[in-house]
Order: C-alpha cells, then sequence, then structure tokens
C-alpha cells in the first residue's frame, strides 16, 4: 500500500489569506498546507478521501491520473468542495465514479451540487455511484475498509482503516469501542489542529497521547492550522515515532 498526503492543512488552509505570521509567510514548503485529504493506492485501487476546496490542484500535483473511488469523512465543505472535478474521471475512464458517504452526508452533497442529482442532466456534469455506508466494514473492488466513528464535538465522522493504516482527521473523541477498531495499525493518522484546546480538534497534545495509547509503529498528524507554529520547531517537540505529515509525503505500508 502506498499513501499520499494531498493535503495537511485545516479549513482555511496555511498560508491563512492575509495573515503575515511566522507559518504564513516561511519558505519552508512543509509549511505551505492545502485542505486536508489522502490519496491510497492498496492493491491496484486507488482511492482518495475527501474532495476539499484544493482536490483539482491536489490531483493535478501528485499526478493522478487514475481513480477508482472516493470516500468522505463528513460534510464540511473543506472536505467535500471539490467533488465537481471527479469528472475528469468521469471523462478518462468512461464510467460513473463510486461515492462512499453515510446518509447525511449523501443529504449535503445533494444539496451542495443539486445539478448533479437533477432528472434533467447537463452535459458534462459528474457521474457518481452513491454507496451508503453504515459503520460496517465494506469492499471497493475486493478491498476491505473499516469505518471508524470518530466524533468532532457534536458532530459524527468516519475515519478509515486500510489494512494496517488507519486515518482519522476532524476528532476531538473516539469512544473505546472504536479504539478497538484502530488498534493493531502500524501506521496512524490523527488530526492535530493547534496546541491550544479546541471545541472540535485533537490539540497537539492530545492527539500525541491517543498515538501513544493506541500504540503504532508510525504516527502522523495532520490538519494542522497555522497556530501550532513552524514545522521545523514543532518537529522537535514529538516523539521520535511521531512525525507532522506535510502536502506530498508518501508512505509505504506493507500488512502483516
Amino acid at each position: 500500500m502506498k499513501v499520499t498526503f494531498l493535503g495537511t492543512g485545516t479549513s482555511q488552509g496555511v498560508p491563512v489569506i492575509g495573515c503575515h505570521c511566522d507559518i504564513c509567510t516561511s519558505v519552508d514548503f512543509r509549511d505551505n498546507r492545502l485542505r486536508s485529504s489522502i490519496f491510497v493506492e492498496m492493491n491496484g485501487v486507488h482511492i482518495v478521501v475527501d474532495t476539499g476546496p484544493d482536490f483539482r490542484q491536489q490531483m493535478l500535483r501528485a499526478r493522478v491520473n487514475r481513480l477508482d473511488a472516493v470516500l468522505f469523512t463528513h460534510a464540511h465543505k473543506d472536505h467535500t468542495a471539490g467533488m465537481d472535478d471527479i469528472r475528469s474521471y468521469n471523462f478518462r475512464q468512461k464510467k460513473d465514479m463510486p461515492v462512499y458517504a453515510r446518509t447525511e452526508v449523501q443529504d449535503q452533497l445533494k444539496r451542495e451540487f443539486s445539478y448533479i442529482f437533477s432528472e434533467s442532466k447537463y452535459p458534462g456534469i459528474p457521474r457518481i455511484a452513491l454507496h451508503t455506508l453504515d459503520g460496517s466494514p465494506f469492499e471497493v473492488e475486493g478491498q476491505t475498509i473499516v469505518p471508524v466513528e470518530v466524533m468532532h464535538h457534536k458532530l459524527s465522522v468516519y475515519g478509515f482503516r486500510f489494512g494496517d493504516f488507519t486515518y482519522i482527521t476532524d476528532a476531538n473523541y473516539i469512544s473505546e469501542e472504536e479504539k478497538e477498531k484502530i488498534k493493531g495499525s502500524k501506521v496512524i493518522v490523527l488530526n492535530a489542529l493547534q496546541k491550544e484546546d479546541h471545541i472540535s480538534h485533537f490539540t497537539m497534545d492530545e492527539a500525541v497521547e491517543l498515538m501513544q495509547e493506541l500504540n503504532p509503529e508510525k504516527g502522523y498528524l495532520t490538519h494542522i492550522s497555522h497556530r501550532l507554529g513552524l514545522h521545523a520547531e514543532v518537529s522537535k517537540e514529538l516523539p521520535e515515532n511521531i512525525e507532522l505529515a506535510w502536502d506530498g509525503l508518501q508512505l509505504s505500508i506493507e500488512d502483516h
């Protein structure tokens, strides 16, 4: 399995529009963060988790020429706003794009992209095939994926486990039952918005503490805001087996 971090930033991205702080003006490429998303290549199956506002740019930058499915974690716009651009894959692959999401996310997609679901379809619009997630493991072209339910304040969000890799974004609470679905993962990704307390996201310390409890071989932090600090400086504060993810970082993961 290969995982590419397409974006590792929070809802505003980094740099933030109009901000001139040290992080937003940094010349370190690792401090430039598009909205959070990953690309997973799993036994020849190509999957994207979330299509945020930067989806087109991310696909071009990562040179993703084929896409077999899109998974959505939740309905916030920084995770869904770029869905229109899947039509490029419709044209290229000549088939509808399988989209996996819970019912509440599908309802939001139908409101925000009503033209896609209209009975009278305009030529060239995206073509998608909706698949409903209910918390049970599901398959994408023979590859089993396990949803992990986490809480984003009062909103239920899905993380996903792909073999020995688990990806969780937009969370500030995970139940003991859902933690059991994560345990045993070689690599875990958790969100770490900033150092100060936040109503709906793990802080860096909270994410590190949870990572140490779950005990993966390697941990990565994502969904990072400019308030966390400079990549180079914050990296020095982390335990040896935990790193800040950055846009374009690629991981190779071998299953047990």
